[in-house]
């Protein structure tokens, strides 16, 4: 876990998630007007007006997704294992790629996913986990020129179950390397257009940890990025109760279009997308 000073600790735990709170309620509010103003029925009706709709829904969606990561910064501060339960990774992590690519191809990537087995059971966080790699999808299509690819890889070991995400884009300049755990920190180090506040990785960090794993990233100008995230491979004993799962903060919305929205094109969000 990263070390924290006073005033971070008091901006994770308390103001952010204030400014989220005060910032998720005029958020509904522009929704419900939002879906009155263009409902459902008139958007598959009207192709123009479903494009047009499309602008304000990503702009939404992603307006929501800053919301989302400011409202888990408390988290960050946490060292608790995560509630698990037994799921097949393999098809957990196989079924986000099959969501994901039709998005990637409408950017121009190519998304592929590759398995050393065809299922394995593991004891995971299933909320924490799809959030993980949904993030460290979008980060990946937003810096991968058309044309590239993205490559999903698991892999076993005795002891650990290996998870590698890797693109073909533009990498990370080494002078920014050293703050990607903590841009959210450094205003002179973001991201280029479109960007987040830089939550994204450290929230990815905290879910690997919180499984009892690692997150490392290894990335070279002009030639790509791999984000490596390896879990211990073990199972809950059978008498465990599963507990609600935190992480879940899609509230009824599509998930993977929500934690995907910084990377996509407004065409991503037409009403058949939406459905």
């Amino acid at each position: 876990m990263a070390a924290y000073n006073d005033d971070e600790t008091r901006l994770l735990s308390e103001v952010l998630p204030q400014v989220a709170t005060q910032l998720r309620g005029s958020l509904a509010n522009i929704y419900s007007v939002m879906s009155s103003i263009v409902p459902p029925d008139s958007r598959d009706a009207n192709g123009s007006l479903d494009q047009n709709a499309a602008i304000l829904y990503q702009s939404y969606y992603r307006i929501l997704r800053v919301i989302n990561n400011l409202s888990v910064t408390p988290e960050l501060l946490q060292t608790a294992p995560l509630p698990m339960q037994n799921l097949d990774l393999v098809d957990l992590v196989s079924g986000l790629c099959g969501e994901a690519r039709p998005l990637a191809e409408e950017l121009g990537l190519a998304l592929h996913f590759q398995s050393s087995q065809p299922s394995h059971l593991l004891a995971c966080n299933r909320a924490g986990i799809r959030r993980l790699l949904l993030n460290l999808l979008s980060n990946a299509m937003k810096f991968t020129p058309a044309g590239g690819s993205i490559t999903v890889l698991i892999q076993f070991t005795a002891e650990q179950a290996v998870l590698t995400v890797t693109d073909t884009g533009c990498g990370i300049a080494p002078e920014l390397q050293d703050a990607v755990f903590d841009r959210y920190k450094h205003t002179d180090r973001q991201d280029p257009e479109p960007h987040g506040l830089g939550l994204g990785l450290p929230i990815c960090r905290r879910i690997a940890e919180g499984h009892g794993g690692r997150l490392m990233l290894q990335s070279q100008p002009a030639q790509g990025t791999t984000v490596t995230v390896s879990l211990p491979d073990r199972r809950c004993p059978s008498h465990m109760v599963v507990k609600d799962l935190p992480f879940h903060y899609a509230g009824g919305f599509n998930e993977t279009l929500l934690e995907l929205s910084d990377a996509l094109r407004h065409s991503s969000f037409t009403q058949k997308n939406l459905d």
